[in-house]
C-alpha cells in the first residue's frame, strides 16, 4: 500500500523536472493507494520545504498545483496514500514536516511504537497537527537532525534517517529531503518495498518499478534494513548502522512505460483481461530445453532436493490463494505428494508442521504482500525450502526465497487481479510438472502432452474473449439490480467459483459467496429464492461424467427453487443448454486446464457489472493493489 517516488538530479540549478517526475511517478503508482497524494520539493536557498498535499485522487493535487504553482527544485519526493493510520484527509496526507519545516518525510507502512514516541516528543514541546504515525517520524527525524548538527556542526540527513530508523518498530519505507542538503534524497526500508532507479545524471527511488520506468530501465534492489542516499551522480547504500553495502543486485527492467498505460482501453482492468492470453504465453516462454523437457533455470534448487520433497504448502492471500488452490489439484495428481493451501495471514499463527522436506510455495503478484512475506520467513526459520511465484522483479518475496519462478505477466495496474491469476496458475503447473519430471511420477510423453495443452491455452482464452463478450455484457446489464450472487463449482471449478465471487465483491460491491457445489445441500441452499442469480462452473462431461452429472444435479436443485442460473460450460454441452438461463461457453480443453478459460468470463462479468453501476473498476473503494502491512 501507498506509492512512493523520489528524484535527484545532477544539476544544482532548480528546475521543473523534480515535480514533473514525482507527479508522473504518482500517476503510475496510484493503484497502490488513492486516498490522498502529496509532494515535497527542495532547492538551494530555500528556508523551508515546499510541499503540497490533497485528499482524494491525484487529480486533486494536480489541480491545486496548476492553480497555485510550486517552486522549481533540485530534488523531490511524492506520495499517494492508502490510509492505515489516520483518516484520509488533507491534514493526514503525506508529506509530513519536521517542527522547523526543514525536513519532509513520506512513509509506507505502520510505525507500531508511534504512540510512545509521540508522547515523548510532546513532553519535549513538539506539536502535532495530524493523526498519523508518519508525522511522528517527521518530528523525530527533525529532532535527530538537530542533534547531529549540534554534534558535528553540519547537517547529515543520511545519518539522521538511519538513527531514526533504529528507533522505530513496525514496517516502514521512508523517504526524506532536507533544505540544508538540497541535492539528495534519503530512503530506508524495513519490511516494506523500495527500489532504486539508475539514470544518467539522475537517480530515482520508488515503492515499485512503475515509479521511474519511463525514465530508466536500470534498477537496483534495496535489501532489508538498508538505507540509501541518492544524488544526481551517486548512490550510497548502507545498513542502519552506517556500514557500507556493496553487493546490491542490479537488473534491467523487462517491460516499458507503455505497458503501464491504458493504450486506448476504457480501464486497466479491461486491458489486463484482454492480456490474459499473452500472460499465459509469456509465462511459458523459455521453460524448455531443445528436447522439450522442462528446464526451470530460474530455480536454483538442486534436483536432488526436489526429489526429497514429501509435502508442499502453498501460502498466499486473495486471488493468489485461489490460484494455489487450482494448482493443488494438478500437483497432487501429477506428483502424488500432498499439497496444502494456506492463507498466509493464518499460516504462522497456527504452528504449522514444517520439515526440511517440505517445500513452501509463496505466491504473490507484487512480491511485497506482507502476510506472505512473514509466512515464508517463518518457513525458512523452520528449515523448509521456499520457492516464490511472483510477477515483480526486485521485490522482497523473491529476494528472501530460495528460488523464484517469475510469471512475466507484465505490470498489473488494476487493483482487481486478472492476468496475474492465470499466469500464477501456469507457473504453479510448470512447477508441478518439473517435480513430476524430477521425481519420475509421470512419463516423459505424458509431461509433453500436458505442456502442449498448456501451450494451446492462449488460443482458447482468446476464443472466449472473441466470442462471449456480448453475452456476458447482456447478462451483467440484466442483473444489475441483483442484491446477491452465489457461485458454485466442483473440483478445479471450486476455486474458480471463489475467484469469480471475489471479483464481483471487489469491483461491483455486490454481496457474493463462492461454495463447493457439494456443500449446497449442507446449508447454502437456504439462500436460494425466486430470481436469485447463481453462477455455476460446469466441468466437462468427457472423462468426468460423474463430476459433470453431480453439478448438473445442483443446477436442477436451484432451478426448482426459482434461481436464475448462469453456467460456465464446455461448448455444446446439451445438459447445460437445457437447464441454464444464460451460458458462457468455453472451448474444449482438459479438465485441469479449464480454470484458465473458465475464469475469463467471470472477470469480464464483474467488469461489466461494475461499469453498468458507474463504478471505477480500476480503483475499488477501500482497496489497494499491494498489501504491505499485516
Amino acid at each position: 500500500m501507498c506509492g512512493i517516488v523520489g528524484y535527484a538530479s545532477l544539476t544544482n540549478t532548480a528546475c521543473a523536472k523534480p515535480l514533473e517526475v514525482c507527479l508522473q511517478g504518482l500517476e503510475r503508482l496510484e493503484y497502490r493507494g488513492y486516498d490522498s497524494a502529496g509532494v515535497a520539493l527542495v532547492a538551494p536557498g530555500m528556508g523551508k520545504v515546499a510541499w503540497r498535499k490533497k485528499a482524494g485522487r491525484l487529480n486533486n493535487l494536480v489541480h491545486s498545483i496548476e492553480s497555485q504553482p510550486m517552486p522549481e527544485a533540485t530534488v523531490g519526493i511524492g506520495h499517494t496514500r492508502w490510509a492505515t493510520n489516520g483518516e484520509p484527509n488533507d491534514v493526514n496526507a503525506h508529506p509530513h514536516i519536521s517542527q522547523d519545516e526543514k525536513i519532509a518525510v513520506i512513509h509506507n507502512g505502520i510505525i507500531e511504537n508511534a504512540a510512545q514516541l509521540k508522547f515523548d516528543l510532546q513532553a519535549e514541546g513538539y506539536t502535532f497537527v495530524s493523526n498519523t504515525d508518519t508525522e511522528v517520524v517527521a518530528k523525530l527525524a527533525g529532532k535527530v537532525a538537530d542533534t547531529i548538527i549540534a554534534e558535528t556542526g553540519k547537517p547529515d540527513l543520511f545519518e539522521a534517517i538511519r538513527r531514526t530508523a533504529r528507533m522505530l518498530t513496525g514496517a516502514f519505507t521512508i523517504l526524506a529531503v532536507d533544505v540544508r542538503q538540497p541535492g539528495i534524497v534519503v530512503g530506508i526500508r524495513h519490511d516494506s518495498p523500495l527500489v532504486v532507479g539508475l539514470g544518467e545524471h539522475e537517480n530515482f527511488l520508488g515503492s515499485d518499478l512503475a515509479a521511474f520506468v519511463a525514465h530508466t530501465k536500470q534498477a537496483m534492489e534495496l535489501g532489508q534494513d538498508e538505507a540509501v542516499c541518492i544524488s544526481g551522480e551517486s548512490i550510497e547504500v548502507t545498513d542502519f548502522d552506517g556500514n557500507p553495502v556493496t553487493d546490491s543486485h542490479r537488473f534491467t527492467i523487462n517491460w516499458d512505460a507503455s505497458s503501464a498505460q491504458k493504450g486506448g482501453w476504457d480501464s486497466f482492468m479491461d486491458k489486463e483481461i484482454h492480456e490474459d492470453p499473452t500472460a499465459v504465453a509469456d509465462t511459458l516462454l523459455g521453460r524448455f530445453n531443445p528436447n522439450g523437457d522442462l528446464n526451470l533455470d530460474e530455480v536454483h534448487i538442486e534436483p536432488e532436493v526436489f526429489r526429497q520433497i514429501d509435502k508442499i504448502i502453498i501460502v498466499a492471500c486473495g486471488t493468489a490463494s485461489y490460484a494455489g488452490f487450482v494448482a493443488k489439484y494438478a500437483i497432487e495428481h501429477w506428483v502424488r505428494i500432498p499439497v496444502e493451501v494456506e492463507l498466509a495471514h493464518e499460516f504462522r499463527y497456527r504452528d504449522p508442521i514444517l520439515t526440511p522436506r517440505t517445500l513452501v510455495v509463496a505466491i504473490s503478484q507484487s512480491g511485497e504482500t506482507m502476510d506472505t512475506l512473514m509466512a515464508l520467513r517463518h518457513a525458512r526459520e523452520q528449515g523448509s525450502r521456499v520457492l516464490a511465484i511472483c510477477n515483480t522483479q526486485g521485490s522482497s518475496i523473491p529476494r528472501e526465497s530460495d528460488a523464484v519462478l517469475y510469471t512475466h505477466a507484465g505490470p498489473e495496474i488494476a487493483v482487481a487481479s486478472t492476468k496475474a491469476f492465470v499466469s500464477q496458475v501456469v507457473a504453479a503447473y510448470l512447477l508441478g510438472l518439473y517435480l513430476a519430471q524430477v521425481k519420475g511420477t509421470m512419463f516423459r510423453d505424458e509431461i509433453h502432452q500436458v505442456v502442449e495443452s498448456l501451450k494451446d491455452m492462449p488460443r482458447k482464452i482468446q476464443w472466449v474473449l472473441d466470442t462471449q463478450t456480448q453475452t456476458i455484457a447482456r447478462a451483467a446489464k440484466s442483473l444489475i439490480t441483483a442484491k446477491s450472487f452465489l457461485f458454485l463449482g466442483r473440483h478445479v471449478g471450486y476455486p474458480v467459483a471463489l475467484e469469480g465471487a471475489l471479483k464481483l465483491k471487489e469491483i461491483a460491491y455486490t454481496f457474493t459467496e463462492g461454495f463447493a457445489a457439494g456443500e449446497l445441500k449442507h446449508g447454502p441452499i437456504a439462500l436460494v429464492e425466486e430470481g436469485e442469480p447463481i453462477v455455476v462452473i460446469v466441468p466437462s462431461s468427457r472423462g468426468r461424467d460423474l463430476l459433470h452429472n453431480k453439478v448438473i444435479s445442483s443446477i436442477e436443485e436451484v432451478k426448482a427453487r426459482g434461481a436464475f442460473v448462469i453456467a460456465v460450460a464446455e461448448e455444446g454441452d446439451p445438459d447445460v443448454d437445457r437447464y441454464a438461463d444464460v451460458v458462457f461457453w468455453r472451448p474444449t480443453c482438459p479438465t485441469l486446464m479449464s480454470p484458465l478459460v473458465d475464469v475469463v468470463p467471470l472477470q469480464l462479468f464483474a467488469l461489466e457489472m461494475a461499469k453498468d453501476k458507474g463504478l471505477d473498476v480500476d480503483k475499488p473503494r477501500n482497496l489497494a493493489k499491494s498489501v504491505t502491512v499485516e
